[in-house]
């Protein structure tokens, strides 16, 4: 006899259904309202005008002053061009909710009144260009009359909704998730994101919200919490950043409160686990001149408390040691030199959009002292080094190189310290081919007993296992020719591809098992889509890498499905 539905049962019913109505209600009401919001700026001027533009430097030098500075910035789809003007795309378009204009004047510096300067443009350039939520951004003189010259900033927004299932796969293991993200939550720039995940190391549900600027300042926030299946992260960040090359001052705070499940690996497989619980709060303020001679150095000075606690977990710990608890608070200073050197590049880390290129040297520099007078558990000197310059022996080749350095200098010894440093070479053959070589190497002294040094499918060994070998030091070697068609799919991703090998190997005797594979290699070739619309990822790498060495369970083939920022 089929039972009756109660009223509550109804009732439940008949609510969830008027929900996910007003939901939907809210949400397309937004949508279609986002044309009038985000509509392009008109240009209040009507005023005549030369029909000849003057260069940059003309303008410069004619001490011009910037008029009206108009806003346009085009939807996802430009139902202009015949081939974008489909009924979906058109739909994608009217449920879009395109940049608001006042938040792309807000990462302008410059302003309708100041003198131009085409440093300061090119600058507002890159930060544009910089925001997920735009595939492009430039800006350009379009009007010049009584000394005055009148700018368009063009930019085009991507899809920033990202609601569904994703998959990936690297090392033979596969990462799952399902969330809901949107990163330019109602045009403001915001992002908001609620998402379940799965991979090798645990099973996430997580909120995090980030706004990059607080009440229409440079001003940073960004909140995370996570839920995890082996202990959960919360994390806070507030910041003021050297913003612009010519950024006087700067503030941030962090604060990390972070219960997890380590693992030890060998060979791919986790062989030891154990509880980590870490605090982390950081707080520094730092001063600047601003831009000198193409250059800004910057000072900084803060404080630190990082505590980590461990103890066994409910699996076996397996090789190796529980590590030691520690307690480190200490005040540092700091020192950071960057250079405006930037160049404009095509297909070299993407494929059909502008790139911004880093063409100077960078330094960064980090000493603290942790005493047990500030609550430490020992003393030791802290340091921190990161630098790196870049060249070109000719124009068709640009050599990059970058290193950087960290430990703790304790009663003498150099306690979890790592040198790290890596070599790019680019040589571009055409327009639409490029090979790339790639040299890093890594070495540690006396690393803290819940790190490992690892090589693997995840971190450039694309046909082994992830994580695959251990030790104190490590050599890569990554050769890759690289082809950027100009077929442009579905007209949402820019296709491209690579033939790649990979050799690489550990050195010595790390936290992990003793065993050592020695040199290992693969070859492979892999398919690049570049996304044009959506900001969740610029590059989809799909590789099939075949494995020349290693033991004989690994697959013959590796299949690779990833998600990066670059080539």
């Amino acid at each position: 006899m089929q039972a009756r539905p109660t009223r509550l049962g109804s009732w439940v019913r008949t609510s969830g259904s008027l929900w996910r109505a007003l939901q939907a209600t809210v949400w397309c009401c937004a949508a279609l309202a986002s044309n009038a919001w985000a509509s392009p700026e008109g240009d209040p001027s009507d005023d005549p005008a030369s029909t000849v533009i003057p260069t940059p430097e003309e303008l410069e030098k004619a001490g011009a002053v910037i008029g009206h500075i108009v806003i346009i910035n085009s939807n996802v789809f430009d139902t202009s061009v015949p081939e974008d003007n489909k009924a979906l795309f058109r739909l994608a378009n009217r449920l879009h909710i395109r940049t608001r204009g006042e938040v792309i004047r807000g990462e302008l510096l410059i302003t309708e009144g100041q003198l131009y300067s085409d440093r300061l443009v090119k600058e507002s350039e890159r930060i544009l260009r910089a925001n997920r939520y735009l595939y492009d951004a430039q800006i350009v003189p379009f009007r010049y009359h009584d000394n005055k010259v009148d700018l368009e900033v063009r930019s085009r927004d991507v899809w920033t909704l990202k609601p569904g299932i994703s998959f990936g796969r690297s090392g033979g293991n596969n990462s799952t998730s399902f969330q809901v993200e949107e990163s330019n939550f109602l045009g403001r720039g915001k992002e908001i994101n609620i998402e379940r995940k799965s991979d090798v190391d645990r099973t996430e549900t997580t909120l995090r919200y980030t706004d990059p600027h607080v009440w229409g300042t440079w001003n940073q926030f960004s909140g995370m919490f996570s839920d995890n299946s082996d202990g959960k992260l919360r994390e806070v960040t507030a910041a003021h950043p050297f913003y612009s090359l010519d950024s006087r001052w700067a503030a941030a705070l962090l604060a990390t409160d972070w219960d997890r499940i380590d693992s030890r690996y060998d060979r791919g497989h986790v062989i030891g686990k154990f509880n980590h619980r870490q605090e982390i709060l950081d707080l520094s303020f730092g001063l600047s001149r601003g831009l000198v001679g193409g250059r800004a150095f910057r000072w900084t000075a803060g404080a630190a408390y990082e505590s980590d606690r461990f103890d066994l977990a409910a699996v076996p710990l397996g090789p190796g040691v529980l590590p030691q608890e520690r307690r480190l608070a200490y005040p540092f200073v700091g020192l950071e030199m960057v250079e405006d050197r930037y160049e404009e590049r095509r297909n070299q880390d993407q494929i059909d959009r502008t790139e911004d290129y880093y063409a100077g040297k960078l330094f960064r520099a980090r000493l603290g002292y942790a005493s047990t007078a500030y609550g430490s558990d020992r003393n030791a000197v802290i340091v921190k080094l990161d630098g790196g310059t870049s060249f070109e022996p000719s124009p068709a080749v640009t050599i990059m190189a970058d290193a950087k350095a960290a430990g703790r200098l304790e009663s003498g010894s150099l306690k979890n310290a790592t040198l790290a440093a890596e070599a790019k070479y680019y040589w571009r053959i055409s327009d639409r081919q490029l090979s790339y070589v790639s040299l890093s190497g890594t070495v540690t002294e006396d690393l803290d007993a819940e790190h490992q040094l690892l090589l693997g499918g995840d971190n450039g060994l694309r046909g082994y296992p992830l994580r695959y070998q251990d030790g104190t030091s490590m050599a890569l070697l990554t050769l890759e020719h690289r082809i950027y068609s100009d077929y442009y799919l579905f007209r949402l991703f820019h296709v491209g591809g690579a033939v790649f090998f990979d050799a690489g190997r550990t050195w010595g005797r790390g936290n992990g098992a003793p065993s050592n594979e020695g040199m290992l290699k693969d070859v492979g070739l892999g398919l690049r889509l570049g996304q044009s619309r959506s900001a969740f990822g610029n590059v989809i790498h799909v590789d099939l890498a075949f494995p020349l060495d290693g033991d004989p369970s690994i697959n013959k083939v590796q299949f690779v499905v990833e998600t990066k920022r670059s080539f």
